[in-house]
């Protein structure tokens, strides 16, 4: 099977794209969807040092449902006031094994928690900060878009070989602490990595940070999450369904196109959409209509006449193809598919 072309943006899209995309940013509440998203935590610290150890902790517990894993990061990070910079590396000399006892979630034990806090302890004691080597891992593998992949991949595998930390695993293996801090060199998109660096590299504004100066806001990636993944999809960044790293690089290079030195300027608000119901995984045309995304939107732009069927059409005067044994399908699906979205419960948001 022949492998697909990747995706570009033309120039005129990404022109006719801008003012939409600028439009949604403008109009996102930050400070309401903020305390909905992880990234609240770190902007609790005032100190650059105790924002990069929050920011780690939060973005590694940052899976599963928001309103289940943000309290589990409050917890952790609880344990470690009021200075997670200072915790660590006095942890990472002096590790304490029943720091974090009773500290579950998921896929993750107190032990995983703690190797995650002797390695990022070791880390800042041994190159000053978590900002400082990655910096310098990112100029070692070349600078540019394609150095941030190679240094990622080297900085999570320093975290996790610290020898403190594969210490504090003994009896417990590595697979938990894999989980926290997975390598980017892997065939997923590395959503929680490239969020961490967002969170650390742009900014700083009322989101993200910019605590790491050294390296270029034009080299970070989408963090691909489903919200993001669906819309971009929609709006024609991408036309790959996997959540891969090259999927996300995709959909980073037609961004790229319409802001060269800032392509993830627009993460939070494409994440932000989705997660707060506004655009929803199933078409709903009243709020497609209201989006300021629909001109550009496959899901919000009106059906074209070259889409109907000739002289055929449901009682409702969508266009369905096939004959009239289709047709009984097709509404008997649209009447089942009514029932379900009048009678399911709405799910909590997930994470990013």
């Amino acid at each position: 099977m022949a492998r697909s072309r990747p995706r570009t943006l033309s120039p005129a899209r990404a022109a006719r794209l801008r003012p939409l995309l600028d439009r949604l940013d403008a109009a996102v509440d930050r400070a309401a969807r903020v305390s909905a998203d992880p990234v609240e935590f770190p902007r609790a610290f005032p100190d650059p040092d105790d924002a990069e150890v929050a920011a780690l902790v939060a973005v590694s517990l940052a899976y599963g449902r928001a309103d289940v894993f943000k309290p589990v990061v409050a917890r952790v990070l609880a344990a470690m006031s009021p200075s997670p910079a200072r915790f660590v590396e006095v942890f990472a000399r002096a590790p304490a094994p029943g720091a974090f006892e009773g500290v579950v979630y998921r896929f993750n034990r107190p032990p995983d928690l703690a190797a995650l806090a002797a390695g990022a302890g070791a880390m800042r004691l041994r190159h000053g900060g978590l900002g400082a080597r990655f910096t310098a891992l990112f100029r070692e593998a070349g600078g540019g878009p394609a150095a941030l992949r190679p240094a990622l991949a080297a900085f999570a595998a320093e975290l996790r070989d610290a020898p403190v930390a594969r210490g504090l695993l003994a009896g417990r293996g590595p697979r938990g602490l894999r989980h926290l801090l997975p390598d980017p060199a892997g065939p997923g998109a590395s959503k929680r990595w490239n969020l961490y660096l967002r969170w650390m590299i742009r900014g700083p504004d009322a989101v993200d940070l910019g605590l790491w100066r050294g390296v270029p806001a034009s080299a970070l990636v989408v963090p691909l999450d489903t919200h993001v993944h669906r819309v971009a999809r929609a709006l024609g960044l991408t036309a790959r369904r996997d959540a891969s790293w090259r999927t996300a690089e995709e959909i980073t290079a037609a961004l790229r196109r319409v802001d060269p030195e800032d392509p993830v300027r627009y993460d939070f608000a494409l994440c932000h959409l989705g997660m707060s119901g506004a655009c929803p995984a199933r078409r709903d045309r009243a709020r497609c209509a209201a989006c300021v995304l629909a001109p550009a939107c496959a899901g919000g732009a009106p059906p074209r006449a070259s889409d109907a069927p000739r002289g055929r059409s449901t009682p409702a005067g969508t266009a369905v193809r096939g004959g009239p044994g289709r047709r009984r399908g097709a509404a008997r699906r649209g009447a089942r598919s009514a029932r379900g979205r009048t009678s399911s419960p709405a799910r909590a948001p997930s994470s990013r």
